[in-house]
């Protein structure tokens, strides 16, 4: 029973990990339709898109962590 919760739990905790992947292409969808509309900023957008990727992708380094935890500590 115990087992099976914990499978339950690790995989709800990886759903994020979806919403994640979605906020990327998010952030470079964006960062492509501004280029397009002002090409002289180019190099000022692609560093905050990458400070937007990084900010995402630590969002889904941290239920990946909350997934192993359920799975291996609890």
């Amino acid at each position: 029973m115990l087992e099976g919760m914990k499978l339950i739990g690790a995989g709800a905790a990886t759903i994020a990990l979806a919403g994640a992947a979605i906020g990327i292409g998010n952030v470079f969808s964006s960062l492509i339709q501004s280029v397009a509309r002002n090409p002289s900023l180019a190099k000022q957008l692609f560093g905050y898109a990458i400070l937007g990727f990084a900010l995402t992708e630590a969002i889904a380094l941290f239920a990946l962590m909350m997934a192993f935890l359920i799975l291996f500590v609890f």
